[in-house]
């Protein structure tokens, strides 16, 4: 992101086929109900995690390879940057 910044978690995990990456924001969306059932996950967590990154205009972007694991990046532009100030002594 040039300027802006870029906030990346990565896991080792499943993995997610391709065909799927693009509804995972979506409310309630699930790769697989049953390891969804297994695991108590709800469907949720990454359509707020687009919620709310929407509200500081920034983007989610996900990236994954189905035995590899998965990269989910935060992306904000540079106009929702603070400047860093010194540290109060």
């Amino acid at each position: 992101t040039a300027g802006g910044a870029e906030y990346a978690v990565t896991d080792t995990g499943f993995g997610i086929p391709a065909e799927h990456l693009s509804r995972l924001t979506e409310r309630f969306y699930r790769v697989s109900s049953s390891r969804s059932r297994a695991s108590g996950g709800t469907g949720l967590g990454l359509s707020i995690v687009k919620h709310v990154l929407s509200l500081h205009d920034a983007r989610l972007h996900i990236a994954s390879e189905p035995g590899r694991g998965s990269t989910f990046t935060c992306c904000f532009d540079a106009s929702r940057l603070r400047e860093a100030t010194a540290a109060a002594n």
